[in-house]
């Protein structure tokens, strides 16, 4: 073999080996970049989800939610449709799962907001504020929890979730906390007057919903049913 032909084919000779080690380099490569990609995935997870409920709010309220397909909240989430499926098994959950969201705050409200105050009537009226404050500037969420989850008696059932009945004993606990101190009168129903108090919440947040959204509305009118309760409440 001459020089030439040694030199002709030791190029191919090293390709040939380097192949190997390349795929092998790039395999790495590729397992670091998916273990990265997994535990971002991971960290991402909630952010998508929220991403998801906040498209599904958008699209719900402009379309209806019969008229709406997954697919067009899942475009303007910005994900795959089988993305979806992934956080919520059917259209009716992605649905529930916005009110859920909204209790769920409501509840983390309670825990790190109430201790800060002393008695049950101020408890009970940062409660009350809480619950229409939410809304405010939400009038797409607040359409859809009062007015489109209305609309099927199957996912109104829904409202016996445990999150939703944890979030009204604790407004049943802080009414008897304060027929406790002689704060409120000790002949009304705690559990009663805690569901009392959210369905005039959420009647109220239903007709401003409907009607026209003005700002400052929500926590004005939270004064004033907080008004109405304790008065109504006092001995």
């Amino acid at each position: 073999m001459t020089e030439s032909s040694f030199s002709s084919t030791r190029p191919r000779r090293a390709a040939a080996s380097a192949t190997p080690r390349t795929r092998a380099k790039k395999a790495k490569a590729d397992a670091v970049a998916e273990a990265h990609s997994a535990d971002g995935a991971k960290k991402r997870g909630g952010d998508k989800r929220e991403r998801i409920l906040s498209a599904a709010v958008r699209v719900f309220a402009k379309n209806g939610f019969y008229a709406t397909r997954v697919s067009e909240v899942a475009k303007a989430a910005g994900v795959a449709d089988g993305t979806i499926y992934l956080y919520f098994k059917s259209k009716e959950e992605l649905l529930v799962s916005l009110f859920e969201s909204r209790v769920e705050k409501l509840l983390s409200f309670m825990k790190g907001e109430l201790p800060k105050h002393a008695s049950a009537s101020e408890r009970l009226r940062a409660v009350i504020e809480m619950q229409l404050g939410l809304l405010e500037g939400e009038r797409d969420l607040a359409e859809v929890v009062t007015v489109i989850l209305r609309q099927s008696t199957k996912l109104m059932k829904e409202y016996a979730h445990p999150r939703f009945l944890a979030y009204l004993d604790s407004i049943a606990r802080i009414i008897q906390d304060g027929q406790q101190s002689g704060e409120f009168r000790r002949d009304v129903s705690p559990h009663l007057a805690a569901r009392a108090a959210f369905g005039a919440l959420d009647g109220v947040a239903l007709t401003w919903a409907l009607g026209r959204a003005e700002q400052g509305a929500l926590r004005r009118s939270a004064g004033q049913v907080a008004d109405l309760f304790l008065r109504g409440l006092r001995p």
